[in-house]
């Protein structure tokens, strides 16, 4: 335990600590995805018709997939790109579209936001990962991409929040590798109900074996000739979690 000169306890000294760097309007660039700044009038086309694509069943109706972010914020081509627009002009959220690297499509959002260079912290939010790029290898490359530029520019602490009840994203974030850190109670009222958040974070000593795994899981040979996984990342993420 460190302690200062009144013998009180204190945090860790940080000698050598130099803010982050601010994240630009610059692609990431994958091996099976591409995220590039939002820009509505190269996205839109593609995103409209990625959020509207029919689901299985009435929890996956495309009105359903926005239960847990505030509801669907757009009922046509011409609001959704509205929305966009005012999105891509955001600093902060900084908003990417998720773009297949084959096709060109883009097929999901995803930003970083509350970005405190001063103190290293950084969130990735606003995910909406449509059907097509729903658990895939693609997904989890898009957020790779984001973590290793994070900690590129020299964050040291990396946000995943959601809604409490939001089963999904909790179990997306565990897979991720992020370590759960509590509720917040009563956080929100969104969409006219009450919102308990909960709290995840990777931080940057914990980043290189969370990288070393995903890279493992997001390999060639991690898949067979139809696109199978050999290996679920949640096992590998499980395995390290018990030996360490």
């Amino acid at each position: 335990m460190h302690r200062n000169d009144f013998g009180q306890p204190v945090g860790a000294p940080q000698p050598a600590w130099q803010p982050a760097r601010r994240p630009q309007r610059t692609p990431l660039l994958g091996d099976r995805v591409r995220l590039e700044p939002l820009a509505a009038e190269r996205h839109a086309g593609s995103l409209h018709a990625a959020f509207m694509r029919p689901g299985e069943g009435l929890h996956d109706a495309p009105a359903a997939r926005w239960t847990y972010s505030g509801g669907m914020p757009f009922t046509d081509a011409g609001q959704c790109r509205i929305w966009l627009a005012d999105r891509a002009r955001s600093e902060d959220p900084l908003f990417y579209a998720i773009v297949e690297a084959a096709s060109g499509r883009a097929l999901g959002l995803a930003s970083y936001l509350n970005i405190v260079p001063e103190h290293g912290s950084i969130e990735v939010g606003h995910i909406h990962f449509t059907p097509a790029l729903r658990r895939t290898p693609a997904a989890t490359e898009a957020m790779l991409l984001m973590m290793r530029h994070a900690f590129a520019l020299g964050y040291r602490r990396y946000e995943w929040k959601c809604n409490a009840l939001n089963a999904a994203s909790r179990r997306a974030a565990e897979r991720l590798g992020f370590r759960f850190e509590g509720i917040f109670r009563q956080h929100r009222v969104e969409g006219g109900h009450n919102r308990d958040t909960a709290w995840f974070s990777l931080l940057d000593g914990e980043w290189p074996t969370v990288e070393a795994r995903l890279g493992r899981w997001l390999a060639p040979e991690n898949f067979d000739a139809k696109g199978k996984q050999l290996s679920s990342l949640s096992a590998l993420t499980y395995e390290a979690c018990q030996a360490g």
